[in-house]
Order: C-alpha cells, then sequence, then structure tokens
C-alpha cells in the first residue's frame, strides 16, 4: 500500500511508515505547499495512493463528490506523534489495510477508530 502524507502532518511520518512495510511520501516533495486539497486528492487517486491527513476538507470532499476513491486516513489527535499515538495509528493502518486498497475513510482518533467505506452514503 502506497501512502502520501499532507503538508499538515510532519514529514517524519514517511521513515515510521516505511518501516512497517509501506510506501510512503510527503506532498512537499511531490507538490506545492499551497496546492488545493482538490489537487492533492487528484494525485493521490492517479497514483493509487492513501492520504494520510488531519484535515477535515478530505473527508469532505470524499462525501460530496460521492467518489470511492482515494481512500483517505483521517487523524483525529492533538499529539499525533508521540509513541503511543504512532502505535495505535500504524496498528489501525494495518487491520484497516484490506479496505483502504479498496476505498474507505480510516477515521483515528484517541482509543477510537471507525472505518466508512466508499462511497460515503448520505445518511437518509
Amino acid at each position: 500500500m502506497k501512502l502520501l502524507v499532507d503538508m499538515n502532518l510532519s514529514p517524519d511520518w514517511v521513515p515510521l511508515l516505511t518501516s512497517h512495510g509501506w510506501e510512503a511520501c510527503h506532498w512537499s516533495t511531490l507538490g506545492p505547499g499551497n496546492a488545493p486539497d482538490t489537487v492533492l486528492m487528484n494525485w493521490a487517486r492517479e497514483h493509487q495512493q492513501v492520504v494520510l491527513t488531519q484535515d477535515l476538507d478530505f473527508s469532505q470532499l470524499l462525501y460530496t463528490t460521492q467518489q470511492s476513491g482515494p481512500s483517505v486516513i483521517l487523524l483525529r489527535m492533538d499529539n499525533e506523534f508521540d509513541p503511543a499515538s504512532r502505535d495505535h495509528v500504524c496498528a489501525a493502518i494495518a487491520l484497516a489495510e484490506t479496505a483502504l486498497t479498496t476505498g474507505a475513510l480510516l477515521t483515528i482518533s484517541g482509543h477510537r477508530v471507525r472505518l466508512r467505506h466508499l462511497p460515503i452514503s448520505p445518511i437518509s
């Protein structure tokens, strides 16, 4: 699985993710830091990458466009890079890997993980 780390997360995520066996790159090495979220999403979709972010706009884009990709991992933590949080995030990604390769929104918070398959259906 290939992961694209958004600008709002530290590039330090890249070596951590690769140490767990995933390919990873930080958006700062690929495009402008001020690129709109849609540019990053389109790039991730074209290159079959999963977006790792803290930006809620990515989940909103998935909902409004009703697209089945790219998958997004949304981190909802204050200190996402402390050792316990890193372990929690990597464990959640590993458990959700199959779903992420087929299209999913994985939301990871303190001790909670939520997985939604794409496209996201409106609540009726």
